[in-house]
């Protein structure tokens, strides 16, 4: 699945903690409550988060050079994969350690309406950023899940902004928590333990963000369905009759390579293969227009090589050759 930037939910996203980030460190100055502290701070990192998301953006619509002949396109996935980072480090484990250190020293909440009321503030906001994301997002899921989606989509943006978001809602609903059961008991340290499970739900998020970009930093093939569709225009039945194998790999959320080497006719001439090859990829691009580097290498096709099956060694990856006399 290819997704668009998701500008939109980035920006409603960007808007929506900027303003909620100053009226939670505001409610911290005037309350004293770390559960105050640490969502001011969560705010702020995700408010840098979706800067980032918007560098990262920019950055890859560069054009390609001779250093970077296929474009700057995975500039998205490295810009996705610093999000998980900063929310791990300076979200999560930041929380972590402010509602710990309020456990063991625990106060009473000074001036209660101040957190309670930036708390319903937040979110009000974080539920309008969380409804343009999943409005932008039910355009591209089609029927899958919530779950396949972020699992497949290759445009990082959306899925980090619906994860942000959907932890920023839990974490106000725990800081809300923390907060009331603090000023029903008079215990403040009802207060830092909302603080740590905010934290250990910010590490959590940013665990699963950064396995995800990950994947696509290393590279991933197109989906299923695109792999079928070009596969179908490869093939004319006439010149080209088959695929030997083929390789994918996504340079950008948006571009798309292919290679593969297509099985000719033994008697066609090099005029008639080169046409094939051409028409070819007309319909690969015509079919996935993603699909913006094609490498199609014409070879006969043989029964008994195929019977072999695929040879690991020659794929990259596989395994290395075995040393001579072993």
């Amino acid at each position: 699945m290819s997704a668009s930037g998701g500008t939109r939910a980035i920006v409603a996203a960007l808007g929506a903690n900027l303003a909620i980030a100053a009226s939670k460190f505001v409610a911290f100055a005037f309350s004293g409550s770390s559960s105050m502290l640490a969502e001011g701070v969560h705010s702020l990192a995700d408010s840098g988060n979706q800067f980032l998301l918007l560098v990262g953006g920019k950055k890859a619509q560069r054009e390609a050079t001779p250093q970077h002949p296929f474009g700057y396109g995975r500039e998205r996935f490295i810009y996705a994969f610093l999000v998980s980072i900063v929310l791990f480090s300076i979200g999560g484990m930041f929380a972590i350690y402010e509602g710990y250190e309020k456990v063991r020293h625990p106060h009473e909440l000074e001036h209660w309406y101040w957190p309670v009321g930036v708390l319903v503030f937040a979110i009000i906001a974080e539920g309008f950023s969380f409804r343009t994301a999943i409005k932008e997002s039910n355009e591209l899921r089609g029927k899958l899940s919530w779950a396949q989606f972020i699992r497949r989509a290759k445009a990082p943006e959306l899925p980090v902004v619906l994860l942000e978001d959907f932890g920023a809602l839990i974490g106000l609903v725990l800081a809300l928590g923390g907060v009331g059961l603090a000023l029903l008991t008079g215990d403040g340290i009802w207060d830092g333990i909302g603080t740590v499970c905010i934290g250990v739900l910010l590490v959590l998020i940013a665990l699963v963000l950064a396995a995800e970009t990950k994947s696509l930093l290393l590279g991933e093939a197109a989906g299923l369905e695109d792999v079928k569709k070009i596969e179908a225009a490869i093939i004319d039945g006439h010149t080209v009759t088959g695929i030997i194998h083929m390789r994918t790999l996504h340079l950008g959320p948006e571009e798309l390579l292919i290679a593969a080497k297509v099985a000719v006719q033994h008697d066609d001439t090099a005029a008639e293969v080169a046409s094939a090859i051409n028409a070819a990829e007309a319909r690969i691009r015509a079919a996935v227009p993603i699909a913006r580097v094609i490498y199609l290498e014409p070879d006969i096709y043989s029964d008994a090589e195929a019977a072999k099956g695929p040879d690991p060694e020659a794929s990259p990856g596989g395994p290395a050759p075995h040393p001579a006399g072993h």
